[in-house]
């Protein structure tokens, strides 16, 4: 495929649906952003135009189209103590950092890496993302009035039911718009937009990190942006992943990974936290019917619009509107199968699953759950194929002579099953082992081999050891000793 045909295809193939999504997910972000600039502390401005920033630069730099960055939760968090020790300045210079390391894993290619990451920790990523949506929409709901429940219940009921008489328009912007209305033409008493805190009114402008460029700072900032990175390259990762599933089409994690590091370094520069992929507002973007880059921009600069030019009819949207798109992304996100089978999945797959889970849920930091699930996987895994070595003696006929076969994965964690399988009994003359159906990975496995082998030789017997492949017999030259030290019979090693 050409360059520009690429390019009109990952822009120009349904302008119409992806300008459409972008107007839900730009209505959808502006709460969001507010809310995650307070958890900050910082002022709304911050998160506003990090979210417009990010949005606008990771359509041109990104490597998944209709996933939509901004301004999130799981970064906010971490900023927490930074802006409350160093003040604001040293946030701007944490999130241009942010970038620079997350520039720095694109360029050494590391985003493919995110293919390591079993399904079970997906599962269980999607699933706890879907449950602290739903459970972020609780603060709007608990003590509310029954006018706020009333409008919920009306948005899901156009949200569910008017896509059974026409897709034309999604069903999300018609529900906030018809509520927002219903609402200013009634003057219901209920929360609204304007509620959780004012917008700015001028544009964004080019700022450079007031802060010393000192060692103290880089210190200071380092470790925070480093955390910062991380969290946000693995959720950024983690939301494509997902989203390449739900539109069936691939995308490129390395230049996501560089996209990301580029657009929290704008964002910076423009008065803005570091931000990253939100998964809520991406499921939002792509079941409406985006598919294309423009829809990201899209995003971005309607938001800009609405809150520099509609900000006192944005306003007045009510809240219980956008509780209840969130309510619908947290139903459509979870992963309902997974719960069904339970009972015909391994078991090591349903710990995993719930483990990621139960940990995200707990801790509300993506990092900790994932990170369990993929060495709760690697534990499991290693178990498994550990497993898979199989010694068997082959009869000969021949008194005083052992011959092993040996097949599979001999490596750390096969190593034990590997030396206990022999039989060590007797006086042998000679002994024979084939590795021809194995496979020497490790240290490990060549101490393995020296062990058998020198066990046999203290017992007086002639021990050979055959049919290495090229790799193993490399690992044996440079390291192993039973080639090298030829222990004479009966002599104690």
């Amino acid at each position: 495929m050409s360059i520009i045909a690429s390019a009109r295809q990952q822009w120009l193939a349904n302008p119409r649906r992806d300008l459409l999504a972008g107007t839900v997910v730009a209505l959808a972000l502006i709460p969001e952003a507010i809310a995650f600039s307070i958890i900050a502390g910082v002022d709304p401005a911050v998160g506003l135009y990090a979210s417009v920033v990010i949005a606008v630069t990771i359509a041109f730099v990104g490597g998944r189209p209709a996933m939509i960055s901004a301004a999130t939760g799981a970064m906010a968090l971490l900023m927490v103590t930074l802006v409350r020790d160093h003040g604001l300045e040293y946030l701007f210079a944490a999130s241009l950092l942010t970038g620079v390391f997350q520039i720095a894993v694109g360029l050494f290619r590391l985003g493919r890496y995110i293919r390591f990451v079993s399904r079970s920790v997906m599962t269980g990523f999607v699933n706890s993302l879907a449950i602290l949506i739903f459970l972020a929409q609780m603060p709007e709901l608990i003590g509310a009035n029954w006018q706020t429940f009333a409008l919920v219940a009306a948005a899901l009921v156009i949200i569910y039911g008017l896509p059974r008489l026409t897709k034309a328009v999604p069903s999300p912007l018609v529900a906030i718009v018809l509520l927002s209305g219903f609402v200013i033409w009634t003057g219901l008493d209920v929360r609204t937009v304007g509620d959780m805190g004012q917008m700015p009114s001028t544009l964004p402008a080019f700022h450079i990190p007031a802060v010393p460029l000192t060692w103290e700072t880089l210190v200071i900032i380092g470790p925070i942006s480093a955390t910062l990175a991380f969290v946000g390259l693995l959720e950024s990762l983690l939301t494509a992943n997902l989203i390449d599933d739900i539109t069936d089409t691939p995308s490129d994690k390395d230049r996501e990974t560089r996209g990301q590091g580029i657009a929290n370094i704008a964002a910076s520069l423009f008065g803005g936290m570091a931000g990253c992929a939100m998964i809520g507002q991406s499921i939002i973007n792509v079941t409406s019917g985006a598919r294309g880059r423009l829809s990201t921009l899209w995003a971005g600069l309607f938001l800009l619009f609405l809150i520099l030019v509609l900000q006192d009819w944005v306003a007045r949207i009510p809240m219980a509107a956008l509780v209840a798109v969130m309510i619908m992304v947290s139903v459509g996100t979870f992963d309902w199968g997974s719960v069904l089978a339970i009972r015909s999945t391994p078991i090591q797959s349903s710990v995993v699953m719930i483990a990621t889970t139960a940990t995200v849920v707990a801790t509300h930091d993506l990092s900790k759950g994932v990170v369990l699930g993929v060495i709760l996987s690697a534990v499991f895994f290693m178990r498994k194929v550990g497993k898979t070595v199989v010694v068997e003696e082959i009869p000969t006929g021949a008194p005083g002579v052992l011959r092993y076969r040996v097949t599979g994965q001999l490596f750390f964690a096969s190593a034990d099953v590997f030396a206990a399988a022999f039989e060590h009994h007797g006086q042998p003359e000679r002994v024979e082992i084939d590795m021809t159906g194995a496979h020497l990975w490790d240290l490990t496995g060549v101490a393995a081999v020296d062990k058998v082998v020198f066990r046999y030789r203290r017992q007086g017997a002639a021990v050979t050891v055959v049919g290495m492949n090229a790799a193993g017999q490399s690992l044996i030259d440079r390291v192993g000793r039973h080639d090298k030290d030829h222990l004479p019979a009966g002599a104690a090693h």
